[in-house]
């Protein structure tokens, strides 16, 4: 094993009534000079490179090991943290030396549950000292220029006065495919032969980072460009720690969060009703229920789901911690309790449309009763929950016309405020993350839809790390007056 020593950054402060001050740290951080060269730029064969971390996230200044298979004769390893950085997006806080290539052994899989796991030898630990709390990608390149990402969360040790960045990790092992099963297929291409448990021990597939590069890493660069105080945590973490949000201002979560285990939906619920608020830039949230379970690597590095509640052999003993859709049976606990609208469509295509154009967070958008925004509903979509339960301070404030398969349907965007004055937003869409890209992001999005995204997350990432949105902004219920709408 190979031990290598990285370079210093200037590491956040955090702790209740020190917001100000974190703030600054978060300005002055991204006020240093980006890194260019930080994607991938050449992707290679399969298998030319590729590797996976011994942690999920760490602490500042806990190192961390990665274990790394390359046909080539060595690699190199590089640390990126992700932000503004004055458009840069990255910013390198680590490189390794030149380290000897190894070709590790094949995927185990075990004949039971799927789970696939790469038990490979450890080729070099890295160590985190002075690097900042964020999501970084560690960039591996081999002798041959082909290069992978191993993502690695550096989790904020204290939350408090800020807005906690939540990386979907559970959802990026939901859909990883490496070694031929994930939760949704195996080899025959269908579900029949499916994971019914995916473990962390093993590389994500393709770059190494692709959900968190659709469906996160814009975000993350908006949130730091707006110089608020944020703090960096995991799924994982929400579930495994329980003063996670203590004292935090808000939660954000990004745009596909789908795997929660019933701990993870009790601390966010219970945030909420100690005035933290929320936002869901996604659709499709908290839609599985999980459950955690370990490997030889550590605790909560096994996401168990079987998504269906009679396959599942917690039926038997734990009823209530059966592993399927959260709002099925055995126990039915809908995500809209929490989120307030829900997960409703896939395949969904549609224009993002406004309904209440006063609604706080458009001000300045320009936008009028009936403003569309081509492309920006899809793939999926969430809508009004009309069997409840519903908050009843909810306020729908986009109605989208949509195609739902072949199908129109209509999908929504939604905010409500708590008796202890947090405020909880639903974009409704899976697509919002990914119109911040504009028309990079395809699917007919537009720059005007860039701009009004943009604007909007700008202005709910400030407003949340203000404080509680509903002392300054109460929801305006208008459920009843949709009753009667065409679904």
């Amino acid at each position: 094993m190979v031990v290598l020593v990285g370079g210093c950054s200037t590491s956040h402060h955090s702790g209740s009534g020190r917001s100000g001050k974190a703030a600054v740290a978060e300005t002055a951080e991204n006020a240093k000079p980006g890194t260019a060269d930080w994607q991938i730029r050449h992707k290679g064969a399969a298998h030319e490179i590729e590797g996976y971390a011994d942690h999920v996230s760490v602490l500042p200044g806990q190192s961390f090991r990665l274990f790394v298979s390359t046909t080539t004769p060595g690699f190199t390893a590089e640390a990126f943290r992700m932000g503004w950085y004055g458009g840069a997006e990255a910013r390198r806080v680590w490189r390794s030396g030149q380290v000897a290539g190894v070709r590790q052994g094949a995927p185990r899989i075990d004949a039971t549950t799927h789970t696939v796991s790469a038990p490979w030898r450890p080729s070099l630990t890295v160590p985190t000292s002075g690097w900042p709390a964020g999501s970084y990608l560690v960039r591996l390149t081999a002798a041959s220029g082909a290069q992978r990402y191993v993502p690695v969360t550096v989790r904020s040790p204290n939350t408090a006065g800020r807005v906690v960045v939540l990386n979907a990790t559970t959802t990026w092992q939901a859909y990883n495919m490496w070694g031929g099963y994930d939760l949704y297929k195996g080899p025959s291409g269908g579900d029949t032969d499916r994971a019914h448990a995916v473990s962390f021990d093993r590389p994500y597939d393709d770059t190494g980072a692709g959900k968190f590069m659709t469906y996160e890493q814009p975000a993350i660069a908006l949130a730091e460009k707006q110089g608020v105080p944020l703090a960096y945590a995991t799924d994982n973490d929400l579930h495994a720690d329980p003063g996670v949000l203590s004292g935090a201002r808000g939660l954000l979560s990004l745009g596909h969060d789908e795997y929660w285990s019933s701990t993870m939906r009790q601390r966010a619920t219970q945030a909420r009703d100690h005035g933290v608020n929320i936002a869901f830039l996604g659709a499709n949230a908290v839609n599985r229920h999980i459950r955690f379970g370990s490997t030889s690597l550590g605790a909560d590095r096994l996401v168990i789901c079987y998504k269906d509640s009679t396959a599942d052999p917690m039926s038997k003993t734990n009823p209530a911690e059966t592993t399927q859709d959260w709002r099925l049976p055995p126990m039915p606990r809908p995500e809209s309790d929490i989120i307030g609208i829900q997960y409703m469509c896939f395949p969904a295509e549609g224009a993002f449309t406004v309904y209440e154009p006063d609604f706080w967070l458009f001000h300045g958008t320009g936008v009028r009763a009936g403003t569309h925004f081509p492309g920006m509903v899809g793939p999926e979509a969430d809508a009004l929950n009309r069997a409840g339960p519903t908050p009843s301070t909810l306020e729908i404030v986009a109605r989208s016309p949509i195609t739902c398969g072949n199908s129109p349907a209509v999908a929504n965007a939604s905010y409500y405020t708590t008796h202890s004055g947090a405020g909880v937003f639903a974009t409704g869409t899976m697509r919002w993350v990914c119109s911040m890209r504009g028309r990079a992001c395809g699917h007919g999005v537009t720059d005007a839809g860039r701009a009004f995204v943009t604007q909007v997350t700008g202005t709910l990432v400030r407003a949340m790390a203000a404080g509680p949105l509903g002392r300054t902004h109460p929801s305006r219920p208008n459920t009843k007056e949709l009753a009667s709408a065409p679904k």
